[in-house]
């Protein structure tokens, strides 16, 4: 009887976990799906699940769409600049916190803890006028100078979190060979946390390269548009037959490199933080 019920617990496992996948994996098939189409097949009164003549016209176009270029341009260029500075930073103050004795350490990290109590909505009007004054406006600067101060305290903590799990031991060590901080820095404790950081350049570019609210405040010309900007403007509410095989084709290709971050970085997420040196 236990034998049976555990059989039958791993049947009803499988069930809801291929419901779960199909529900979530329903959106990415209907894009490429719609990609495929006519105007006409996705304009239709009926759903067309499975487009009869499957096209690339949309992508062809789109490909010839010089706007669409830039945008993509855009965003690996400001999305590769913000990653790598956010990540920087973060992995050094994450040090400083985890690794360094210095007065106030705890107090500092409680405050910066607590500004995330504070809704990013509520930071919107006081950070344009900020960069309004600095003349940022209509450049990249207000979306990547400040990912280099540490931007994120949730990333912070949780790096700092997976670096004050090295033991100290292994710094002190170092010190006794004449090793400075610098270098226990990049040699003994990076090496130790690429789980955690390939985890956290993950959702940071996930998060960068889907922004839409914080690009479309300060990219006013359509020479630095994103794409999700771009993807914004092809949506027209004034017309009744809306481009959707192209705006579907847009959406397929800035997901491409969402998935092909996370087809690299899945080792890294899915292993547990294992420090080397320990067994």
């Amino acid at each position: 009887m236990r034998q049976l019920w555990h059989i039958l617990k791993r049947v009803f496992l499988y069930i809801f976990l291929t419901g779960a996948t199909v529900m979530m994996a329903f959106p990415l098939f209907w894009m490429i799906s719609s990609s495929l189409k006519t105007v006409q097949e996705t304009n239709s009164a009926g759903i067309v699940w499975f487009p009869p003549h499957p096209t690339l016209q949309a992508y062809i176009e789109i490909f010839r769409n010089e706007i669409f270029l830039r945008s993509y341009f855009n965003s690996i260029f400001y999305t590769t600049l913000a990653l790598v500075g956010t990540l920087a930073s973060i992995a050094v103050v994450a040090y400083a916190f985890s690794r360094i004795n210095w007065p106030g350490r705890n107090i500092v990290f409680f405050l910066m803890l607590s500004t995330m109590m504070i809704p990013a909505q509520a930071l919107l009007v006081p950070q344009y006028v900020f960069f309004n004054k600095l003349d940022w406006i209509n450049t990249f600067n207000p979306l990547i100078i400040p990912g280099y101060f540490a931007g994120g305290a949730a990333m912070v903590f949780l790096l700092r979190q997976s670096m004050s799990q090295i033991p100290k031991e292994m710094d002190e060590s170092a010190v006794m060979d004449g090793a400075s901080h610098i270098q226990i820095f990049w040699e003994i404790i990076l090496p130790l946390v690429k789980a955690p950081m390939a985890t956290i350049a993950t959702l940071l570019f996930v998060g960068l390269w889907s922004s839409l609210l914080v690009p479309i405040m300060y990219l006013q010309t359509v020479d630095l548009y994103t794409l999700p900007i771009y993807i914004s403007t092809l949506y027209n509410i004034n017309l009744t037959v809306q481009p959707w095989p192209t705006i579907m084709a847009a959406a397929v290709l800035t997901t491409v490199p969402l998935m092909v971050v996370f087809f690299f970085a899945q080792r890294y997420i899915l292993d547990s933080v294992v420090i080397s040196g320990m067994k």
